[in-house]
């Protein structure tokens, strides 16, 4: 039996001596980790790499942990976190947690409770991705029509007019997704990737023509048309319907 991967925790702290004691109690504990003294480094290391979860420190010598979780969130990249801060003042923690924040630590800790909170946000990650069907959807949304079609994640399904129900894969029932979400938008053929396959998949461009060929055919064999959804050279596609 293969044993369980080691989760990778990003620590990105200035105090060097801190952020060595923390790792060495996370790696005692179970857990891999990679450290970072300046926001720019860790946002580099993530736009190529994946993270289980980001332990923030919210005051950094060349930005805010804030604004370091701020420039993730509009790269995209969604990954657990938890601050670490001197500052106790409940409004920052408020702010924090607004932000988007998992947890909120303040220094000093003990580095007992700080493996249990991770281990809890951890635990809470998971649990939320055992109900996405594709990066961009899960089978609790809600049904929703496109090109004369009821497409239903909940159950992998997509009805069409004569009432035939059929069984749709899961990237297929992505792209659906996101062009429904997206529409009168041009969507380049990356995003298309980054929201159904997720931003770290290698997915090659041909990969992604193949799946848009099953969703066209499928259509087609039921009468319907999606020529609606167009392909802008050089770019990507965009859904007018």
């Amino acid at each position: 039996m293969r044993p369980e991967p080691k989760p990778l925790i990003l620590i990105v702290e200035d105090e060097p001596e801190l952020a060595k004691l923390i790792a060495i109690h996370l790696e005692n504990a179970g857990m891999n980790t990679q450290v970072y003294d300046r926001a720019a480094h860790a946002m580099k290391f993530l736009g190529h790499n994946f993270a289980n979860l980001l332990l923030l420190d919210i005051n950094l010598p060349d930005q805010s942990g804030f604004a370091l979780l701020e420039e993730l969130k509009k790269a995209d990249k969604v990954i657990p976190t938890i601050f670490l801060t001197g500052n106790s003042l409940e409004n920052s923690k408020i702010q924090g947690l607004e932000m988007g924040g998992d947890d909120y630590i303040t220094k000093p800790f003990s580095y007992p409770e700080l493996v249990a909170r991770i281990r809890a946000v951890l635990r809470r990650a998971e649990s939320n991705h055992d109900q996405n069907v594709t990066r961009n959807v899960r089978v609790s949304d809600k049904p929703f029509e496109i090109c004369g079609a009821k497409v239903n994640p909940e159950r992998l399904e997509v009805e069409f007019p004569a009432g035939t129900v059929v069984k749709i894969g899961r990237k297929e029932l992505g792209i659906l997704a996101h062009l429904d979400a997206n529409r009168g938008s041009v969507i380049t053929r990356k995003a298309l990737i980054h929201a159904v396959w997720g931003i770290h998949a290698d997915v090659k461009s041909r990969s992604l023509d193949q799946y848009i060929v099953r969703v066209r055919n499928l259509f087609k064999e039921h009468g319907l048309s999606l020529d609606t959804f167009r392909t802008v050279h050089g770019v990507g596609y965009i859904f007018e319907p």
